[in-house]
């Protein structure tokens, strides 16, 4: 009997929604380039900004699916840092002196996002299911100790060295911390993915879906490439969506760096949806991962990146926080050692999380 053609393959595996949304996002943002966006246009640009991100997600799971864990959340997790911080060189590149704190803002927000509002909602939603959820603690403790050492050396520290003014690094400490990212983030995708791979695997008792027979290396490797497109439309997007965003927060008096919060919130949005979707499979792990997987790769590929941008800028980056933010910093580390240490969790902690993580939203529109 003949083999099955590729072709015959795909309706199965990629919806032809999947595979129009992302081609649509990339002609709408090659056609509309640095366009003024009407209310029309801004309508249109906010729909196909959704409809990258459930492709982008549906091409995520497809990948992962064939690749298996942890390797499926790495993937995402790099692919949507190396856009982001593409996007935040772009912007620094092109907002002068002004954008001297944005890779501090973005990172930070990245942050709290991912370990309270994704770890957060993920948690609330398989709890409210599964009553309790099962995750490696053998995993998620060193994950968020790197993550803490990461976020305390390059968010933290500037503010109180001496080598130079402000809230910043001088230009052999912002190197160092460069370096110092890298190979914290290097030790760890060593562990994950090649050293103790067995701790960042879900629990047993998972959700039947995840044994479904896996999806061919074709149909794989397309979907790894539409998943970029993806990414390039949604974070293209975000940057079109920006503009606007912008009028609206002065509009409303709030400060300028909800502008920030916002965007990084549109990019981390197939990270999301993919974490939700593995909680409500019963595989939280497999959110943890996503979650803590993204702070890391935010921090580990965006601090050496700012390093050597710094090289050919005229200002000094900002990288230190403030007291109000070093303590929303602190208070998601605390909360995350005390969920992410049991091995267990349940819509109580989700619930937590969700609380600090409106208080980070509260403060950035109400300092």
């Amino acid at each position: 009997m003949p083999k099955p053609s590729l072709l015959s393959r795909l309706p199965a595996a990629l919806p032809l929604w999947t595979l129009a949304a992302p081609l649509t996002a990339a002609l709408a943002l090659a056609g509309l380039g640095t366009a003024t966006l009407g209310t029309a246009l801004l309508a249109l640009v906010a729909a196909l900004l959704i409809a990258a991100v459930l492709a982008a997600v549906h091409h995520a799971e497809v990948v992962a699916h064939r690749v298996g864990e942890p390797y499926g959340s790495l993937v995402l997790a790099v692919a949507v840092t190396v856009i982001e911080v593409a996007l935040i060189v772009s912007l620094m590149l092109a907002g002068g002196p002004a954008a001297s704190g944005l890779a501090r803002d973005t990172v930070f927000s990245a942050i709290m996002i991912v370990c309270n509002g994704v770890l957060g909602l993920c948690i609330l939603a398989g709890g409210w299911r599964y009553r309790e959820l099962a995750f490696r603690v053998q995993g998620t403790s060193p994950t968020l100790a790197v993550l803490a050492a990461l976020a305390t050396l390059t968010l933290v520290l500037p503010t109180f060295t001496t080598s130079s003014a402000g809230p910043t690094f001088s230009r052999a400490q912002l190197m160092f911390a460069g370096v110092v990212s890298l190979v914290l983030y290097g030790a760890f995708v060593f562990v994950q993915t090649v050293r103790h791979r067995d701790y960042f695997l879900p629990e047993s008792g998972a959700d039947a879906e995840a044994h479904a027979e896996p999806p061919s290396s074709a149909v794989a490797w397309l979907s790894l490439g539409l998943l970029l497109l993806c990414l390039v439309g949604v974070v293209g997007l975000a940057k079109l969506l920006a503009p606007s965003i912008e009028a609206l927060v002065h509009a409303a008096g709030a400060p300028t760096s909800l502008v920030g919060v916002i965007v990084a919130m549109l990019v981390l949005l197939p990270e999301t949806v993919a974490a939700v979707r593995a909680a409500l499979h019963n595989r939280l792990q497999t959110s943890i991962n996503l979650a803590l997987g993204s702070g890391l790769a935010s921090i580990g590929l965006t601090i050496p990146a700012v390093a050597v941008l710094s090289l050919f800028l005229p200002q000094p980056l900002q990288l230190g926080l403030t007291p109000t933010n070093m303590v929303l910093l602190a208070l998601s580390f605390v909360v995350g050692t005390l969920t992410l240490g049991g091995g267990r969790a349940t819509v109580l902690q989700g619930a937590v999380h969700l609380v600090v993580f409106a208080v980070f939203l509260f403060l950035a529109i109400v300092p």
